[in-house]
């Protein structure tokens, strides 16, 4: 088989590889600290810049299975200094950073994204907020980890495939000191672009398009305990929708534990804690449900958060809990 043909098939291999993974965002089991990640409406929502990276470990002892990093960064732009005595949030525009890289077998997806939003008090208790991200993502494809029938073929052993799109997400985003309601669609740019091998083959990928619909509620029954219960709906046509039930604890506004149920796929354990008003730091377990349980040993997900620029020495986010 010459070169130009192996080449070939590798690319309209790489199309098969990204259908099942590149199309799909990275899994969060933590999103409900961080919904940034999801909604560009959030950027700015505190009263300081909001730092985080994380490390999630997915599907343990499977070989190839995911492995993603990220770190995100979000502050206010003219956010005015008596803001956190009141219910009320003051007017004003935010603006973020996300930089995430996700490898599962041979594929690598890496993303960098910018973000803006502007929130405006609608009532004396109540928040609306409107974001736009925009960014880039390039997928990776590594050809000396695929596995061909002929090992002598000439092509196995080295190369890369590498296809870079544009990205773009809209968010809203209602809030208060005890609920918050928001709504997101990602990948919304759905002609992706096209994979490139070395020989100038290509092979041209629409993306899915994700859309996220989440909410949650805070109260406390009593003492120094809130509970925050949430929900989050996740659509990317044709895969079927994705349904996750959290339960959080939050004792004293310093020590948190929680729990949560992606249908058809894991039970999730979490805790955390706000350790000072610099940073926090938290660990999620999911216990799989489906399949995968027989050959992996679940996924670890671990989040620390950084508050720089925290004038008023807040411990416990007061927008996103």
């Amino acid at each position: 088989m010459t070169m130009k043909k192996l080449s070939l098939l590798l690319v309209v291999l790489v199309g098969v590889v990204t259908q099942a993974f590149a199309q799909q965002r990275p899994q969060y089991s933590q999103y409900m600290v961080n919904n940034f990640l999801l909604n560009p409406a959030l950027s700015g929502i505190e009263d300081y810049a909001d730092i985080r990276i994380s490390n999630r470990q997915q599907w343990v002892g499977l070989d190839g299975a995911p492995v993603t990093y990220y770190a995100s960064a979000h502050m206010p732009l003219n956010k005015g200094a008596t803001s956190t005595k009141y219910a009320k949030a003051l007017a004003h525009h935010g603006a973020g950073i996300i930089l995430h890289t996700d490898k599962t077998g041979p594929l690598r997806r890496t993303g960098l994204s910018g973000s803006y939003a502007y929130h405006l008090p609608v009532t004396r208790t109540i928040n609306v907020s409107a974001g736009v991200a925009a960014g880039l993502v390039r997928n990776t494809i590594n050809s000396s980890e695929l596995e061909f029938t002929n090992p002598a073929e000439p092509l196995i052993g080295g190369g890369r495939v590498n296809q870079n799109v544009l990205d773009l997400s809209l968010g809203l985003w209602v809030y208060s000191r005890n609920f918050s309601v928001g709504l997101a669609g990602a990948q919304l740019l759905e002609n992706a672009g096209t994979f490139r091998s070395a020989e100038d083959n290509n092979v041209s990928l629409d993306l899915q398009r994700h859309y996220f619909l989440t909410g949650s509620y805070r109260f406390a029954p009593g003492g120094r305990i809130d509970l925050i219960p949430s929900v989050m709906f996740k659509l990317a046509a044709p895969s079927p929708l994705s349904v996750d039930v959290n339960l959080r604890a939050l004792y004293d506004e310093r020590f948190w534990v929680g729990a949560s149920y992606r249908h058809n796929d894991a039970i999730v354990g979490m805790v955390g804690v706000y350790v000072s008003p610099l940073i926090d730091i938290s660990y999620s377990y999911d216990a799989t449900t489906s399949g995968l349980n027989r050959v992996s040993a679940g996924t670890h997900e671990v989040v620390v958060g950084f508050k720089l620029l925290n004038d008023r020495r807040i411990i416990c986010p007061q927008w996103v809990w």
